[in-house]
């Protein structure tokens, strides 16, 4: 199964390392990312793979969000189905 992460802040030194770190740490592999950086505000979106994953979604999600907070940065995670269900109408 795979998940959507979006992360969203001011651009920083070492967001991608942080983000990627932690899915690591959690046996979740990353297959696409996209990141853009615009008038000093960081955005990225990326498609992992969590059917081997560690740790059940909302705890993962609970651990991106405290990451977030950590260094000022919203990060959300949702399951791919759901993600394409409510941006594709």
């Amino acid at each position: 199964m795979n998940a959507i992460i979006t992360v969203i802040g001011h651009d920083k030194v070492g967001i991608i390392a942080a983000v990627c770190n932690l899915l690591a740490n959690y046996n979740i592999n990353v297959l696409e990312i996209s990141q853009t950086i615009l008038r000093g505000n960081f955005t990225m979106i990326m498609t992992v793979d969590i059917a081997k994953a560690s740790a059940a979604l909302e705890d993962i999600g609970t651990a991106l969000e405290e990451l977030g907070r950590d260094i000022d940065l919203t990060i959300r995670i949702q399951r791919e189905d759901l993600f394409d269900a409510m941006y594709n109408i």
